[in-house]
């Protein structure tokens, strides 16, 4: 039996989704309990990597039984009892054998959070930044965006895909009173890819690039010409889609 998991979690204590031999990623928590529970090694495969530190609103992963889950809310409830308070399994699929929760999924929605005044109930929650922005120029660089479809510019060196292609269908920054968001949609997203957009950004709303500079930056596929990552503690995976078909409930 194969089984979507569909999960949320503070990314604050973890080392990314990915576990590795030598920090705490929580694809091992989640396997640690999972194996736990049902008395058999269960090995989870992301739909989507964050980075350290990086939150997930929703995440899924798949996993496969030889035995299926009977009762769905119970599941829920012992694996939540098992897991730490910044993790939280929100609910469970069963679906085709041959369904893989990363090559299944449509497209992933990021957001990064800016707090313009410092507000503790969002600490370690979003980036506090005082600084004036021109959010236009940031919105009129942002709609450049669609118009690419190669990102290697924003992009980690030495990282291991066959491409650095991606299709993005909505940047934009929405402002609030107190808050900042840039909101990004795209099928796939390179390593470190949405933190370095956003710090390229950031300097296109400081005066420090044109919107000119900023396609140049895309055209250019080199890293060193796109400003530095924003931190870690503003971005949150929020959604993963994939077609209704799949997720038809238990």
């Amino acid at each position: 039996m194969r089984y979507f998991l569909e999960f949320s979690y503070r990314g604050t204590a973890y080392n990314g989704w990915q576990k590795q031999n030598n920090a705490l990623g929580v694809q091992q928590v989640l396997e640690e309990a999972l194996t736990k529970l049902f008395r058999t090694t269960v090995e989870l495969t992301g739909s989507s990597r964050t980075d350290t530190g990086v939150h997930a609103e929703q995440q899924f992963a798949h996993f496969d039984l030889n035995n299926p889950i009977s009762d769905y809310d119970l599941f829920i409830y012992k694996i939540n009892g098992m897991i730490p308070r910044d993790i939280a399994v929100r609910n469970v699929y069963q679906v085709a054998a041959d369904l893989n929760s990363r090559f299944a999924a449509s497209h992933r929605k990021y957001e990064y959070r800016i707090s313009k005044r410092k507000n503790p109930f969002l600490t370690g929650l979003s980036f506090l930044l005082k600084a004036d922005l021109d959010v236009d120029l940031m919105n009129e660089a942002a709609g450049l965006l669609l118009r690419h479809n190669d990102f290697e510019s924003f992009s980690k060196i030495h990282t291991n895909v066959n491409n650095f292609r991606c299709t993005i269908t909505e940047a934009i920054w929405i402002e609030t009173e107190d808050m900042l968001v840039f909101h990004i949609q795209a099928n796939r997203f390179l390593r470190g890819m949405v933190r370095a957009v956003v710090g390229t950004l950031l300097e296109v709303g400081k005066g420090k690039k044109s919107v000119q500079d900023f396609e140049e930056v895309i055209i250019s596929k080199d890293r060193k010409n796109a400003g530095a990552q924003a931190p870690a503690e503003g971005l949150f995976l929020t959604e993963v889609g994939y077609p209704e078909s799949i997720l038809q409930g238990h």
